[in-house]
């Protein structure tokens, strides 16, 4: 299983950046998909998580939206209202099955960056 982002690059302030995901490989299914970011210095942090419901940090919540696809096995983040503090490195994460017998597992995709900046 592979997990494909794209989507990060140069944002302005007040402008909007949108983040893709997919899933590609054996999959049985996808529980959550989401988003998390690390900035420079610190800690990955969670962003914004979708499963039949959706969560959001409090620093994003009303300028992020997050969405999912289950046909196409992918997730968005449409950021919007950007902030300088936004900038970092963007990660999907998906807890997914590969069969019905097996265990779900976190799945990572290889990060893209986002900065935030005139």
């Amino acid at each position: 299983v592979q997990l494909q982002a794209s989507g990060g690059g140069l944002g302005q302030p007040g402008g909007s950046l949108r983040l893709s995901c997919a899933a590609s490989g054996t999959i049985y299914s996808i529980n959550t998909m989401g988003w998390y970011r690390q900035a420079p210095g610190k800690q990955r942090e969670l962003v914004a998580t979708v499963t039949r419901s959706t969560y959001y940090a409090d620093s994003v919540k009303g300028r992020f939206t997050i969405s999912r696809d289950n046909v196409k096995k992918a997730v968005y983040l449409q950021m919007n209202s950007l902030k300088p503090e936004d900038t970092a490195v963007y990660y999907c994460k998906m807890i997914l099955n590969t069969t019905p017998l097996t265990p779900q597992y976190d799945y990572w995709g290889q990060g893209t960056q986002v900065t935030v900046s005139s």
